[in-house]
């Protein structure tokens, strides 16, 4: 990680993220008062002085209760590091795919951690789907770029303890599960190498964790929840019960963990609460020995910060003097103890419990802020309403002194002129405007002070930064080394409250939000989001073009969507070599803000001779405006358990022209879960009638050629297993059923009985999308008509091959296909087909799911003769 960084770095938006610390907050998340409850236990927490970091691989690996155990109970700082952002797996609540089933899962960890109470980090790795070994990972992955964003949060977050949720061998899992383990322990030694990225160590310096951890499980070993006999704990092995109870919160944190983890919802991870004992074990790893305990020799009170023990009189008189019905009450002590920290010499836990003071200050005196936009968008350049409001609650003495309007990356914002209530006075200065108020805030007087203010015309949009260019095949690529780590971006624009409490001057940091008030669900929030002046949607990412020598040109639609009112210019489109549109640029005028319109052009592909390699390329929509050139559209995505989330990305659309024949064309469809093959198969000239359960069960089939079942749909659609003769009747009458793959639970060898003949599906797959597939019978029919299918036709594949083959068969079936990754034996159950009366039933395992979208020609002509095939 080559770095060039400033003097100082950013704390995440969820930085001192404990349920209880209101200072920081997510853009998208109302901020909450912290009850007395809560705020009795963060005075407790004050206290504590040591950091716990947590690594696995994906979103779903952390142990949702250890990490509410360790927060919550003993009041350690904790974070997760998860190395992926979890966009290579699949979703069972939406469509979306790769990088924005990224932002769906990141979002997820997040939600998962307010609950929890512990924090979240990544690195810039890339969850490209299913690897067998790490090996194949950290091939794919650029290791040494991994690992130093691995060192980087560990010398930011100075961790004691670092915990491994998964062992480097010996338990049946996968090569990222397994690399994060082998990464953490070189992470472990390299995070106190001043020799390694030095450009780290000038920032941050080196760091030490006293000991690694794996936080053991696997198949044999006892079950959560059960207590050890005599001679049941492996050798050397630490054991905790994490299940106890916490009246503070009133679950425990079985329970706690639950609801955290039910946040995994695209995963479809809704898990029960638990109760009682939960035992949890530790294998050291590496670092000081321990016998008793995983805290064995660590001093987690201020006792190890040298001229520390009057501070930790305090915060223990802070304790003490705690009342419930007045948590204001120990506000003075609290002042006193944030000017004794601030006294100390710098040591690696001074600015983050300087933070966590002021957070619990703010919270005892019942002080409310917040800066609320008039719009949700606003375009680079671009004026925007803003409104600070502030509110002493409880009613120590406090005085509100000024109020700071921050802008983002592009620099200040400007001020406009001051209209609301109050004595301020707009100003520039510095990264934004200072709006001077100097005036007491009376307990129960709301203060309120609205201002306009012009936004940085080199402001960057609201893209995930992580997103903003194109990846590499295993890794993010993020300019701003800063950000590196952190869960989301930074607040486009911030807000800062100074105030006056004592003799503590208090800095509230705020993000500028929009918030409306939703019929159903009240008042919402989001983050306030800077947009390009226009954006462009094509209507498809992948347009296909198949056929032979002649074929027609396709009509490509894009969507303008004004980002301000009054945007006008000229949209065109930029092609390849040899393609073609009509008309070349179109003029588009739009009079207000959120304005849309549509235009039209027709592509035409280069000629291709029938049996010619197929011809590709990348078609993007290009907006004039004022000078200026814009590419960029936008998707949003809404979620009622995530807040919602916007991706700017490049107006791409691919285009292939390929080869490809068809017989039959009229097709029923089953959904599934994440399913884009209906609309891909429409794109290439099938006509396509979804069927839910009502048309499967009250309307006759044999209207279809073909009926094709989508990823999933058994596991999902819990009525097909009792349209199973209907479905077998349609086969037998003459009819292709066409069933995509579904998937078992582990140990389950039997699955879903959906063949006219039996099968069982395992867990097989075949993770190397480059994997030579083999012909193993190489006249069968669905090889040959109406397409004759090569190797050429596996080439550009992505992600994978396939998942979930079976695994044994009756005699009916034939398989046509075998592959396998390297080193592995051949497998045939990718693909099976059997005719049954006067029809056909194929099961295939091949990922079409993630190939018919991505535009593979090869895909779509194979998927094209297993349609064809049988009556």
């Amino acid at each position: 990680m080559n770095m060039t960084l400033p003097s100082t770095f950013l704390l995440a938006a969820s930085a001192l993220g404990a349920f209880f610390l209101p200072l920081l907050s997510q853009a998208s998340v109302p901020p909450r008062q912290p009850g007395a409850a809560e705020l009795e236990r963060a005075v407790e927490r004050l206290g504590v002085v040591g950091n716990v970091l947590y690594i696995a691989a994906h979103p779903d690996d952390e142990n949702t209760r250890l990490l509410a155990y360790l927060a919550n109970e003993k009041l350690v700082r904790t974070t997760y590091l998860s190395l992926t952002r979890g966009d290579g797996g699949q979703n069972l609540i939406g469509p979306e795919q790769g990088s924005l089933l990224g932002l769906i899962r990141t979002q997820e960890l997040l939600a998962a951690r307010r609950i929890d109470g512990a924090e979240q980090m990544f690195t810039r790795a890339r969850d490209f789907g299913y690897s067998k070994t790490p090996e194949e990972t950290l091939r794919i992955w650029n290791k040494d770029e991994v690992l130093a964003d691995m060192v980087w949060a560990i010398r930011r977050f100075k961790p004691d303890l670092i915990i491994t949720r998964f062992p480097t061998g010996g338990v049946e899992t996968h090569g990222h599960h397994l690399s994060s383990a082998i990464l953490a322990g070189e992470a472990f030694q390299a995070a106190a190498d001043p020799n390694f990225h030095p450009e780290q160590v000038k920032l941050v310096g080196t760091w030490k964790a006293k000991r690694l951890l794996w936080n053991a499980w696997s198949p044999n070993r006892l079950a959560p929840g059960v207590r050890p006999g005599a001679g049941e704990v492996p050798p050397g092995e630490l054991r905790m019960d994490i299940g106890v109870y916490n009246p503070y919160l009133g679950v425990s944190y079985g329970e706690l963990a639950a609801d955290s983890r039910s946040m995994h919802k695209s995963q479809g991870f809704g898990v029960p609460r638990s109760r009682g004992p939960q035992m949890e074990g530790f294998q050291p790893l590496a670092g000081e020995a321990a016998q008793r305990s995983i805290f064995d020799g660590l001093d987690l009170t201020w006792g190890r910060v040298p001229g520390a023990v009057h501070l930790a009189e305090l915060l223990r008189r802070a304790r003490a003097e705690f009342k419930t019905g007045t948590p204001a009450s120990v506000v003075p002590i609290l002042v006193e103890a944030h000017a004794e920290l601030e006294r100390l010499a710098d040591n690696p836990w001074k600015e983050a419990k300087l933070r966590e003071i002021e957070a619990v200050i703010a919270g005892c005196a019942g002080l409310f802020t917040e800066v609320s936009a008039a719009d949700s968008s606003v375009v680079p350049g671009q004026q925007l309403t803003v409104t600070a409001s502030a509110l002493n609650r409880v009613g120590p003495a406090m005085k509100l002194r000024e109020i700071r309007l921050l802008g983002g990356a592009g620099g200040a914002v400007a001020s406009n002129g001051l209209v609301g209530a109050g004595h301020g006075q707009g100003q520039g200065q510095g990264q934004g405007i200072t709006v001077a108020v100097d005036r007491a805030l009376a307990p129960g007087e709301p203060f309120q002070v609205e201002q306009m203010v012009t936004v940085p015309a080199k402001m960057e949009y609201s893209n995930p930064y992580w997103l903003a260019e194109a990846p590499e095949p295993g890794m993010f690529r993020v300019r701003d080394p800063m950000l590196i780590g952190l869960p989301e971006n930074p607040p486009a624009l911030s807000a800062e409250f100074v105030l006056e409490i004592g003799k503590l001057t208090l800095r509230v940091t705020r993000p500028v939000i929009y918030k409306w008030t939703d019929p159903v669900a009240g008042e919402r929030y989001r983050a306030v989001e800077v947009t390009p002046a226009v954006m462009l949607n094509p209507g498809a990412p992948v347009l296909m073009f198949p056929g032979g020598e002649g074929a027609q040109g396709r009509e490509l639609r894009v969507l303008l969507k004004a980002g301000m009112a009054g945007v006008q210019g000229t949209l065109r489109l930029e092609l390849p070599a040899g393609w073609r549109a009509e008309p070349a640029a179109q003029p588009f005028a739009l009079k207000d803000k959120g304005a849309e319109e549509e235009f039209r052009f027709r592509i035409q592909a280069p000629t291709l001779v029938a049996g010619a390699a197929p011809i590709e390329g990348v078609a993007r929509a290009v907006a004039e405006v004022e000078g200026q050139r814009i590419d960029r559209g936008v998707v949003r995505i809404e979620y009622p358990h995530i807040p919602i989330q916007t991706l700017f990305p490049p107006a791409e659309v691919r285009l292939v022209r390929f080869d490809l024949k068809k017989q039959k064309t009229h097709i029923g469809y089953v959904a599934g879960a994440g399913d884009d093959v209906a609309q891909s198969l429409r794109q290439v000239g099938y006509e396509v009638t979804l069927l839910d359960n009502a048309a499967l069960a009250d309307k006759p089939l044999d209207r279809y050629e073909a009926v094709v079942m989508g990823v999933r749909a058994y596991n999902t659609n819990r009525r097909l297993p009792y349209l199973r003769k209907k479905l077998m009747d349609y086969v037998a009458a003459g009819g292709t059923l066409l069933v995509q793959y579904n998937t078992t639970e582990r140990g389950d060898k039997k699955g879903p009985d959906i063949g006219p003949y039996p099968f069982s599906i395992s867990h097989d797959r075949v993770t190397d999308e480059t994997a030579e597939v083999a012909l193993e019978m190489p006249q069968h029919p669905v090889l040959h008509a109406p397409n004759a299918i090569t190797a050429a036709d596996f080439r550009g594949w992505v992600q994978e091959r396939g998942l979930y083959f079976a695994d044994s068969w009756d005699t009916h079936y034939e398989t046509p296909l075998s592959m396998h990754d390297p080193g592995e034996t051949p497998k045939k159950g990718n693909l099976l087909i059997a005719r049954h009366g006067k029809g056909a039933f194929i099961y295939t395992g091949l990922s079409f799911f993630r190939q018919l979208p991505a535009g593979v020609p090869g895909a779509y002509r194979l998927f094209a003769n297993l349609i064809a095939y049988g009556k």
